[in-house]
C-alpha cells in the first residue's frame, strides 16, 4: 500500500490551491475546477471542493473543522521558509520554535483553518567513530 494523497475539501479551490502553490513553491495541476493537486517529490496534496465528496451526503468532510489532521512539510531551514512566507500566513499558532524532541518547528493555520507545521528534523551529532581493535591471541 502506498500513501497517494492528502486532500483537503474547501469552498474555494483556486484561494486555497493559490496559498499551497506559495507555501510549496510549486504549480498545482488542474484537472477540473473543482479540484487540484499539488505535488512535491515526496507526496501530493490535493485540494476539492466540496462538491467532490458530496455523494457522502452527512458524512462528508466539511472545510474548516477542526479534523485533527495537520499538513506537514519537512523544510531545510523553518525560519528562512517562515520569513518567506510572511506577511502570510496571518494565523500563526506557533512562530519558529525548537520543540522539546528537537525538531525546529513553524505552525499557522491556512485560508480555511487547518492547521499547517513546517519543520525541520532534529540535528543529529555525529556518532563516534568506531576504533576496531587487533584481535588479541
Amino acid at each position: 500500500m502506498e500513501l497517494a494523497s492528502i486532500r483537503i475539501i474547501t469552498h474555494d479551490v483556486e484561494r486555497l490551491t493559490a496559498f499551497y502553490e506559495h507555501v510549496t513553491q510549486r504549480t498545482a495541476t488542474r484537472p477540473a475546477p473543482v479540484f487540484a493537486e499539488i505535488r512535491t517529490d515526496r507526496a501530493t496534496l490535493a485540494i476539492g471542493d466540496v462538491t467532490t465528496v458530496g455523494m457522502l451526503g452527512a458524512a462528508a468532510p466539511a472545510p474548516g473543522h477542526p479534523s485533527g489532521i495537520i499538513i506537514e512539510f519537512l523544510v531545510d531551514d523553518v525560519d528562512d521558509e517562515f520569513a518567506r512566507l510572511r506577511p502570510n500566513p496571518d494565523d500563526v499558532a506557533l512562530p519558529p520554535t525548537t520543540m522539546p524532541w528537537g525538531n525546529r518547528s513553524a505552525v499557522f493555520r491556512d485560508p480555511d483553518g487547518n492547521t499547517v507545521n513546517l519543520f525541520t528534523r532534529p540535528v543529529v551529532a555525529s556518532p563516534e567513530p568506531i576504533v576496531s581493535h587487533p584481535s588479541q591471541g
